[in-house]
């Protein structure tokens, strides 16, 4: 469906990538990957129409429409939030205006003349078109995408200028989505979204028509969506099957199987490059001599990426706290006529970690800083512990910091005496490496001031930490990183994200808030949490809980049908047992065939890992390189089984549905 053909991208002399060759097909579900600046926002600009690349070609089917959706800088104004919902279905208004003006027309003509024929025949031609785009499902679909995206009914009418920033990104995917183009590109749609929002759009995406091509740093949604990755580091492209989780374990085993493909080239050239230095003086010795230089110049050496350093970060040891860290009795918080908390009673106490999640202006972060005193309630009492030492992470702190004070010397600045880490060493394990940390703040993008304004944060000794969305701007390594370091924290934490992959390990309670209604607080984390308020709204709805990607959320509600009489219902009934018998059953035994097959191909690539590992074969050039084709033959017939086991799964997951009726 679109092709990548040779593509050359550079800014001056940096090459961001070269000879960059690819295809996505229909329906195709694809993640780029890579470190921060390693090209991918890059490639989704070129493919978007954004940025015109230096070399090669992007072709596409003309009858194609690509979306893009950037991670920031969209602003709408002049027009209300509806009517720039409704300008996705531009084409289908366009046809029924042209239907409309045609049928005007068509009441001045004799119906026995041939132009009142042609235009009839016209009319049809547009009413066939039209029904294609279903108009009658356009307001509903409207409605419903909005609503999912966190919009209110009364909003529906407000000037799109009157959203902050991170709305204005809600209303372009609303948009995009409504649009429905064939290929639909999305640089880190989670940043601005909160939880329901971003369940409702997972959900959107599982059962969206076109092909996704997706750049996030949320592992769990990746791992959900995403059915092959394409990788780009040091100027290139790898392509790896499966999701991201899988991706990383290619990784790793390519890279394995690399470095031990190189040691025994390196062995054979040592070899070889000893025999030439041994005979090149023999006369009797020369036409082999030659023989292996030749041999020599036409070896392709394998070339090892430099590895990045893996690194950690520690927190500064925390001062002892006593067991009470903060407290709020009967808190409340109001601005004018806005009330935000009415009465709010809660305890932190020593060691707690927690989950703080709901929907945007649900209050989250008046909460955080009402909690560590940076902001004092309307009426009601806060008491921090005596020997509580805050420190408090929030977006804005970004705009603090000293435009003229380089990186490094806006950390170094804040740092302790005594710390474990060096200020350059924390910086580059948040994506500022070499030259980077003597940039000024001044001259930073939105988001590396964010991270700049995180590492600050982190390096000042504290034993209560609050930290708001701290995931927003960091790539995976970055937040494994910070993930384990927030592990190992012996102190008390309070963090608002709604990456679950990067909370469920870290926290163990999970605090929800909502608009107008008192916080909740679970036992659990995230999962836990999703997990039981999905069991709530279940109970509350009569029904089984539904799970986000299965949820019929994009869809006009439907109508009840007529309540059938016994002798339709049996009829109804015989109809569900042959398609059961017929259809399903079948299909569930050739499931459980292809789940035979699975195991087998797996046992049969664990067997194949052990030869690669062993030294018999990975010091036999010809037995590794017969063991390496066997294991990627083996590797295609996995991935064609887990393609019919996903195909069938969703085929029976369907068939079921409709037979429970």
């Amino acid at each position: 469906m679109l092709a990548v053909k040779n593509l050359r991208v550079e800014f001056g002399p940096r090459v961001i990538f070269k000879d960059l060759t690819f295809s996505i097909g229909d329906k195709e579900r694809i993640a780029f990957a890579g470190h921060n600046g390693a090209g991918k926002s890059t490639l989704m600009k070129c493919i978007g129409g954004v940025l015109l690349p230096n070399g090669g070609e992007i072709n596409k089917p003309k009858h194609h429409r690509i979306g893009y959706l950037p991670q920031e800088g969209i602003h709408i104004k002049g027009i209300s939030l509806y009517d720039e919902a409704e300008s996705a279905f531009a084409e289908t208004k366009a046809i029924q205006d042209e239907i409309d003006r045609l049928a005007a027309e068509l009441e001045d003509l004799d119906p026995r003349s041939s132009p009142f024929s042609d235009l009839l025949n016209k009319i049809g031609e547009l009413e066939l078109r039209l029904d294609g785009h279903d108009p009658a499902r356009m307001r509903p679909k409207i409605q419903a995408v909005l609503s999912g995206l966190g919009f209110k009914h009364e909003d529906f009418e407000r000037d799109c200028g009157e959203f902050s920033g991170g709305w204005q990104m809600r209303i372009a995917m609303a948009k995009l989505f409504l649009a429905e183009p064939e290929i639909l590109l999305l640089d880190e749609p989670t940043n601005h979204l909160d939880i329901n929002a971003q369940r409702f759009m997972e959900s959107y995406l599982h059962g969206y028509k076109g092909a996704i091509i997706l750049i996030s740093h949320d592992r769990s949604m990746m791992d959900g969506l995403t059915t092959r990755t394409i990788a780009f580091h040091h100027g290139r492209a790898e392509e790896f099957t499966g999701n991201y989780s899988s991706y990383e374990t290619q990784l790793v085993e390519r890279k394995d199987n690399l470095r031990k493909q190189k040691v025994n080239q390196d062995r054979e050239i040592a070899k070889t490059q000893q025999f030439i230095n041994r005979f090149r003086a023999q006369a009797n010795k020369a036409s082999q001599v030659q023989s292996r230089i030749k041999q020599l110049a036409k070896v392709e050496r394998i070339q090892l990426d430099s590895q990045d350093a893996v690194m950690s970060f520690r927190f500064p040891d925390p001062p002892a706290s006593t067991h009470l860290v903060a407290k709020l009795e009967k808190a409340a918080q109001q601005y004018d006529d806005l009330i935000v908390f009415k009465e709010l009673d809660l305890e932190v106490t020593r060691g707690e970690k927690i989950a703080i999640v709901g929907p945007n202006g649900a209050g989250k972060s008046t909460f955080c800083r009402m909690i560590t005193g940076e902001e004092a309630p309307s009426t009601g009492h806060h008491e921090l512990g005596p020997k509580s030492l805050p420190s408090f992470f929030n977006q804005n702190h970004a705009d603090e910091l000293d435009p003229d004070l380089t990186v490094i010397e806006t950390v170094e600045q804040i740092q302790t005496r005594g710390s474990k880490m060096t200020a350059r060493d924390v910086l580059g394990c948040f994506l500022f490496k070499g030259d980077d940390v003597f940039k000024k703040v001044g001259v930073l993008s939105g988001g590396e001031r964010s991270r700049v304004a995180l590492v600050r944060m982190l390096v000042r000794p504290a034993n209560f930490l609050i930290l708001d969305e701290p995931t927003n701007h960091l790539d995976m390594q970055s937040q494994d990183i910070l993930q384990k370091a927030l592990i190992d924290y012996p102190g008390t934490l309070l963090i608002v994200s709604h990456n679950r992959n990067f909370l469920d390990p870290i926290v163990q309670k999970t605090m929800e808030f909502r608009p107008k209604e008192d916080p909740r607080m679970f036992a659990g984390n995230l999962t836990y949490y999703l997990d039981k308020t999905d069991a709530e709204e279940a109970a509350l709805n009569g029904s089984t809980a539904t799970s986000p990607a299965s949820a019929p959320t994009t869809k006009a509600p439907q109508q009840k049908g007529p309540k059938l009489n016994p002798k339709e219902r049996r009829k109804r009934d015989a109809a569900n047992r042959e398609k059961r018998n017929k259809i399903l059953k079948p299909m569930q035994s050739e499931f459980e065939r292809v789940e035979t097959t699975i195991s087998e191909l797996e046992a049969s690539q664990a067997i194949l890992t052990g030869h690669l590992e062993s030294p018999e074969v990975s010091s036999d050039p010809e037995q590794l390189r017969e063991t390496t084709n066997a294991y990627e033959k083996l590797a295609k017939k996995l991935e064609n089984a887990f393609s019919k086991w996903e195909e069938l799964s969703a085929q029976i997951e369907k068939l079921e549905a409709e037979l429970a009726v």
